[in-house]
């Protein structure tokens, strides 16, 4: 009984579950049947620590302090017994030493551990920010892009590869056009020396402009700063010259582009919008000084025009479009100045094309647009006159915001009839509004006004105080 009394709860029902039929042998921690207490007692092992019949909580979390580095903590091992019934897994039993044990382990390194406790400190990361780090730039961003085309192309393998890169790089960037294109233009002049390189150069920006449709713009300033930068002139050609003959070269099949499949007559438009960009930005320099146009760009446009809508497609007729709103305005004053009537016939061929042809309905509307477009003079407004410049004559709204006066027979005038001065100044004459006061201000009432008679002119003693120290403190900020 009092066996039982001793045991924890559940030890002995875990127990009994253990044993068999007839009586556990060793391993099972049984004995025979019909031992009596003595018996017991004689074959009980040594008492050992009782688990529990419940399952342990979690462990702890792991101390903040820990033995100092060198000092090893050797734990011994309990030989292997045989597991009792009810017991818990190795696995979840606490590891103990038993008393016997203990002595193995150093007293020195025990007692240092004991004595000595040392805190873990995470490692502490320097930081390798500074004041003086250089400025930051995004990923996929060269800051020193600029000086990379200082060095010239030697750090290239060949030319072509250093145009392309700096191209590339204009493209991606437009706005550094302004900043780079004079030490581009430098560095061609050491390096395109022969007449190959030259026509590799032209055919390079040609590529570039008419395959890249954002680039057409950019590329006809680049081919007009370089025709005036380089110096290079063989007798081939010089850089302007060499590009119009590489345009003329595309220009001869304009008629067979234009009835092309869908990937030449691209191509084909890509070449017009360029050209309309190269008659706006290039720049001929005459004997005089002068700046003009080219005029073979201007011809070549218009035969450019006759070939896209002598094939009105959809595709065609945009390209067409884009074309006059680009160089609309532009071409029509050149051909007004010369006589020409080249605008009246393309916008009644533009009025045919929408009335005969089988083009989308989008595609007729926009050459509508653009019909109405040019009869509004493309969208040109004419400044207005300056307020210095506008006279009653010329401009209609010069009394517009001038007020209105009555004379004494109720009738109204203004600024703008014949007889103002004289009916104005009878109007003064009349209404007595300045009496007292000269045309420049004099007051000539003099004293006997009751209400300025009644004004003091000395300031309240604190208004003055604070008046003067306002007048120390101004003066001493202006001598700082």
């Amino acid at each position: 009984m009092s066996d039982g009394f001793d045991r924890a709860p559940g030890a002995g029902r875990g127990r009994s579950r253990g044993l068999g039929r007839g009586g556990g042998g060793p391993e099972g921690g049984g004995f025979p049947n019909g031992a009596g207490p003595a018996e017991r007692a004689r074959h009980q092992p040594p008492p050992q620590p009782k688990a529990p019949g419940f399952l342990q909580p979690p462990p702890l979390r792991q101390p903040r302090t820990a033995p100092p580095p060198g000092a090893q903590c050797e734990v011994p091992v309990s030989p292997q017994r045989p597991s009792r019934p009810g017991a818990l897994p190795e696995q979840t039993r606490p590891l103990r030493a038993p008393p016997s044990s203990q002595d193995k382990i150093p007293q020195q390194n025990s007692e240092s551990a004991m004595a000595k406790p040392q805190v873990v400190v995470a490692p502490v990361l320097m930081s390798k920010l500074s004041v003086n780090a250089p400025e930051f730039y995004p990923s996929g961003y060269s800051s020193n892009y600029t000086e990379s085309y200082e060095d010239g192309c030697e750090d290239y393998p060949t030319l072509s590869e250093y145009v392309q890169d700096f191209l590339n790089h204009l493209t991606e960037q437009p706005g550094s056009f302004e900043t780079e294109i004079e030490q581009f233009a430098e560095t061609l002049n050491g390096c395109v020396t022969t007449d190959d390189a030259l026509q590799e150069l032209v055919e390079l920006i040609y590529q570039q402009a008419t395959s890249i449709p954002n680039f057409s713009y950019m590329g006809a300033r680049l081919c007009n700063y370089l025709s005036h930068h380089l110096t290079i002139s063989p007798q081939s050609g010089n850089f302007r010259q060499l590009l119009l003959q590489r345009c003329r070269t595309e220009y001869e099949v304009k008629d067979q582009a234009a009835k092309g499949d869908e990937v030449t007559r691209k191509r084909f438009h890509a070449f017009v919008l360029f050209l309309g960009e190269l008659y706006l930005n290039l720049e001929i320099k005459g004997t005089n000084g002068q700046v003009t146009r080219a005029d073979i760009l201007q011809v070549g446009l218009r035969e450019l025009l006759n070939a896209l809508f002598s094939n009105p497609m959809d595709d065609n007729l945009i390209c067409a479009v884009k074309l006059l709103k680009l160089t609309g305005s532009v071409l029509e004053d050149a051909w007004k100045e010369k006589g020409k009537m080249d605008m009246e016939e393309i916008i009644q061929r533009i009025e045919n094309v929408v009335l005969d042809a089988n083009c989308s309905r989008d595609v007729k509307q926009m050459l509508l647009k653009l019909v109405e477009l040019r009869s509004s003079n493309w969208g040109r407004v004419h400044a207005t006159s300056t307020y210095r410049e506008a006279t009653p004559e010329n401009d209609p709204n010069y009394f517009m915001n001038e007020p209105t006066f009555y004379t004494s027979d109720g009738v109204p005038f203004t600024a703008a009839d014949p007889d103002y001065q004289e009916k104005y100044q009878e109007l003064l004459e009349r209404e007595d509004f300045f009496p007292d006061y000269e045309e420049n201000g004099t007051d000539l009432s003099g004293a006997g006004d009751p209400y300025l008679d009644d004004i003091d002119d000395e300031m309240d003693p604190e208004i003055e105080e604070a008046y003067e120290k306002f007048c120390l403190e101004s003066e001493r900020k202006r001598k700082q």
